[in-house]
Formats: C-alpha cells, structure tokens, sequence
C-alpha cells in the first residue's frame, strides 16, 4: 500500500505531462510517493476525477499547472478537491503556481474580478488553504484569503540559475512606474541599481479600454451667466525617458508574468539605444502566447528566464533565448513547512544575496 510519510499525500491534478512532471519532481525531494488518482475527459468534454487510493485523514496537496485549456485545468482542480472531501481528508491543500485568471483582477467597464471568483469557487469547493508564486492580488479579500501566498524570493532563484556570473554589474529594470515598486525590492534585496522606464512605451491597451485616463466629453453648456468651464484638454504622453543609467550594464527588466511581450521588446531596444551591453527579462510565470517565442527571438533580448509554473516547451523550442528555472525545490519546502505546522516567513525574508 502506498503510505506517505508524515500522513500526507501529493496529488497531480492534470493529465498534463508538464503538471506531472512538476509533481514527480516535488514528490522526489519530498521522499515520498506521487499520489494515485485518474483524471480524463468523457467523450461529452465533462472531467471525470478517480481517486485510487485512501486520503481518510490525509493532508492532501494537490498540484495544479494551468495549461492552455484554462477552464478544463480550473475544473479538474475543483473536482479532485471535492473528490478528497467527501473521501474523508483531513486537510486539503492547493498549490497552484500560477492564479488562472490572475490578470483578470481589476475591475474595468461593468466587468468583474475574475480571480476573486475563482478564489472564492476555490474556498467554497473544499480547499483549506492554498499556495501560489509571485502574483499580488490585492482585490482578493478575506472571503479568498486562504487561497494566496505569494513568493518575493522566486526571482532570487531565478537571477542564481540563469549564470549570470557578474550580475554585480547588473541593474534592475522597471519596464514602468507602475512595476517599480516591485523592482525596487528585487534591487534592494540582491543591492543593485536601479532603473525605470517612463514614457510611451510603458502604456498597455487593456490598461486605456475603460476610459479612465481620457477627460469626459466637453459640452457647450455654462453655468452662470459670463461663467464658462475651460476646456479640458486630453492627456499627453510623455517621451520616452530612461530614469537610471544602464550605460555599460546588465539590463535586467523583471515581471511577474511575461505573456504580450511587446512591451518587453520595446523596453530592450530603448536599453540598448541607452548602452546596456546585455539585456534579460526575468518573470515567474512564462504564458508566452501568440507569436511571442518569435517576437523574442528577433529582438535585442539576450535571455528570457522564466519558471516551469506552466508548460511553455514548445515556445523554448521556437526560441532558443528561452530558458527554464525549476521552483519544485521551493514548492516541495512549502510542502513539507505546511504539513510540520512550521514558519512559512522563512521561504520570503532573512534570505541573503549568497544563499
């Protein structure tokens, strides 16, 4: 009989062969045995979940990769955590690297925050907690809470594997202000420089669809009598500028997420007009969708290091530039912390440049 040690078990939720793959990673540095348990689709698409084994008074982690079928791996998660609850688990854990719908967190036009939904479908399902890397989703609020955790110390471990040897040489890119914040603390943390890019280039389309940053419409109306309102001008955008010097350096732009990579792309060619020698883009979660391999391999990027939080083999396959950190380290330290009731604050602080 398979019995893991310390009462727990690791389940792969997805068929996917990049989920398992990261599952028998996990289980292999936690020295115990990957979960047994079936997940297909009926030939009506419907997900059918079979657990093999006994979870009876189990915690039980389940490990989620979102692949390109979103909603097909959001339903699979659901269901197998249901499955474990009615199966009598004591606990019943999520660790799901990348938040699906996380770019959906804001609420824009008579929409809605996607991720708190499914947060909240998460919460409700049968999940206790939950574990994810490097997304700040503020607009979850306690209803989710369990469901975030986030990670400042997966860019740490991406800087280290991507041999950069003379990284003291290098500088943290903010490819915006709004991503500055989050730079500064990568640059705090490893005692770098640091730059921002401000100007056109930084502006999303998703980020001007909801109106917000154009004045209302002027009407030819007064309101007293020799009283009339100015006209109110619309909003110019300020010409590129390079705050920093990365003049002879390592440019290094960092993000959570790298999936529309035109912004990227600019961003490098306006560092290398600046004379930034090298040029790395460094993000947790790797979407890469479209043509974005290609976009990549034409442009003054030296090297895209991303995590294997979600398949993208054959965008490396596309794109050489393309290269891989393995966080199943981390995630299995995660594991075994939860399992032992010990302090997860030492996985985000008191971590040095020479760890």
């Amino acid at each position: 009989m398979n019995v893991a040690k310390g009462g727990y078990r690791v389940f792969s939720a997805n068929s996917n062969a990049a989920c398992t793959e990261l599952a028998k990673r996990i289980t292999e540095r936690l020295g115990v045995e990957l979960g047994k348990a079936v997940v297909y689709q009926e030939p009506n698409r419907e997900t059918r979940v079979e657990i093999k084994e006994s979870v009876r008074g189990q915690d039980i982690f389940i490990i989620q990769t979102i692949s390109r079928d979103v909603n097909t791996a959001v339903m699979e998660l659901l269901i197998m955590a249901y499955a474990c609850k009615t199966s009598c688990a004591r606990n019943i854990i999520g660790v799901i690297p990348y938040f699906p719908y996380s770019k959906q967190c804001k609420m824009r036009k008579r929409g809605s925050i996607v991720c708190k939904l499914l947060a909240c479908m998460l919460a409700k399902a049968a999940f206790d907690t939950g574990w994810k890397q490097s997304l700040k989703l503020a607009q979850i609020d306690d209803e989710a809470s369990s469901i975030i955790l986030t990670n400042s110390r997966i860019f740490k471990v991406c800087l280290f594997l991507s041999q950069i040897h003379d990284y003291r040489n290098a500088i943290i890119v903010a490819k915006s202000p709004a991503a500055a914040k989050r730079a500064q603390s990568y640059a705090e943390r490893l005692r770098l420089g640091l730059a921002v890019i401000h100007g056109e280039a930084q502006y999303a389309e998703y980020d001007m669809v909801d109106g917000r940053h154009s004045p209302p419409a002027v009407k030819n109306t007064t309101i007293h009598s020799g009283l009339e309102l100015p006209l109110m001008m619309p909003k110019e955008k300020p010409p590129i500028t390079v705050v920093g010097d990365v003049g002879g350096r390592i440019a290094i732009i960092v993000d959570d997420i790298i999936d529309d990579v035109d912004g990227f792309v600019a961003a490098a060619e306006i560092l290398k007009e600046r004379g930034a020698y090298k040029i790395y883009v460094m993000a947790t979660h790797g979407l890469l969708s479209a043509d974005a391999p290609c976009l990549i391999e034409e442009s003054a990027i030296n090297e895209v290091v991303v995590t294997n939080t979600i398949p993208h083999e054959v965008q490396k396959l596309q794109c050489p530039k393309i290269k891989t950190v393995d966080v199943s380290m981390i995630l299995s330290e995660a594991i075994r912390r939860i399992h032992n009731g010990e302090s997860m604050s030492y996985l985000f602080r008191n971590i040095t440049v020479d760890d």
